[in-house]
């Protein structure tokens, strides 16, 4: 007998002290007047939420924004409303947090509520980068903040850089590098910069402006050249590369995320939360005031909803396992889905975009930096 497949549960929580030159995210600043009317309506969502209801949660990430803004009561609250609702067995409850937001009553707080894992947005260890991207902490709360977290226990800590922030150098880069694997967090993301018009700095790079940094930001070729370091420092320190963007310890890879890229049954509460079930997706109003209010008239907060055909569910198999650089099993795509992928595999394995291990095909890894041509070719 098959066994039932799990759930993933995400909560947004899209407030922000500033909001970063870089971010493309339905995030901004609003009045912390807002925060607790704001938690009350995610708990009734999730109440009345009657989807995949009979599956277990396994994972919870609490995901912003800056969901470390919140009180750590209303966190809590959060998290007994999930367990009250659904079947639990909890395996690992993530939350996002920046460096300046963490405390000691905080992280007391969130182990006592059951959140085991910290995301950390870090960025950089360079106070220049991190002004120049509108970030509000700097080097030292860092340091700071990875101190209280394992004073009070947390023992599963992801830090993330950006490849590609104003003003970045090789030097730089490799100093950033260098301070992050001494502090040995059990998670490593490493994101290259996004140029596109959903951000401030985006909009003014393909203006040629010089604001924000714009004129001081790494070339695409420098940016290659700093995720290729990172590839190689990583892996000399034992991490496990499980996803073009993700590192791991042993054991340490994000049950959560896996989710998403394995597409697997996920429920998304708050203001522009994602869901999928398997057949459909769906999201949730943008707006946060928008979606309380909704939420407290008693309506739905519903934004978009599809039904996800044969034809794109292939496509996500692909684009989505492919991240994974452990690759996907071919033969049983082609099966579920009465495919015939061999003749742009065969091409893109000609080509050095691709590598075939028996049944199950990967990215080359020499080719990450330009996984999208991989993406678009077996798409096609």
């Amino acid at each position: 007998m098959k066994t039932p497949p799990t759930l993933g549960v995400y909560v947004q929580a899209p407030f922000c002290q500033t909001k970063c030159t870089y971010c493309n995210f339905h995030t901004g600043v609003f009045s912390r007047d807002l925060y607790r009317p704001y938690v009350d309506a995610v708990c009734q969502e999730i109440r009345e939420s009657a989807e995949l209801r009979g599956l277990a949660v396994d994972t919870v990430y609490l995901g912003g924004g800056t969901p470390s803004l919140l009180d750590p009561s209303d966190l809590a609250r959060i998290l007994d409303t999930i367990r009250a609702t659904h079947a639990c067995g909890l395996q690992e409850v993530t939350l996002e947090a920046d460096p300046e937001t963490i405390t000691r009553e905080k992280a007391g707080a969130w182990c006592a509520a059951g959140i085991g894992r910290i995301s950390m947005g870090v960025q950089s260890f360079c106070d220049v980068e991190l002004r120049a991207a509108g970030r509000m902490h700097r080097r030292a709360d860092i340091y700071n903040a990875n101190e209280i977290l394992r004073g009070a226990g947390i023992a599963n800590i992801s830090m993330d850089l950006i490849a590609g922030l104003p003003h970045q150098t090789r030097a730089s880069w490799e100093l950033s590098l260098k301070e992050l694997l001494a502090l040995r967090p059990e998670h490593i993301s490493i994101y290259l910069l996004e140029v596109d018009e959903g951000s401030r700095l985006g909009r003014e790079i393909l203006a040629s402006g010089a604001r924000y940094g714009a004129s001081a930001v790494p070339s695409e070729d420098e940016m290659a050249e700093f995720y290729e370091l990172a590839c190689e420092r990583l892996a000399k320190k034992k991490y496990e590369h499980y996803e073009i963007s993700n590192w791991a310890q042993r054991g340490r890879a994000s049950k959560h995320n896996l989710k998403y890229w394995r597409r697997e049954p996920y429920l998304g509460f708050g203001a522009g939360a994602h869901s999928f079930d398997g057949a459909r997706r769906w999201a949730n109003l943008h707006d946060p005031a928008a979606y309380t209010a909704v939420m407290q008239r008693g309506a739905s907060v519903r934004e978009q909803e599809e039904t996800v055909t044969a034809k794109q569910a292939l496509e996500e198999e692909l684009f989505l396992g492919l991240r994974e650089l452990a690759g996907i099993d071919l033969a049983r795509i082609e099966k579920q889905y009465s495919a015939d992928l061999t003749p742009r595999v065969r091409k893109l394995i000609e080509d050095g975009l691709i590598e075939r291990e028996g049944e199950r095909i990967r990215l080359s890894p020499a080719r990450l930096t330009i996984s999208n041509e991989a993406f678009v070719e077996l798409l096609g």
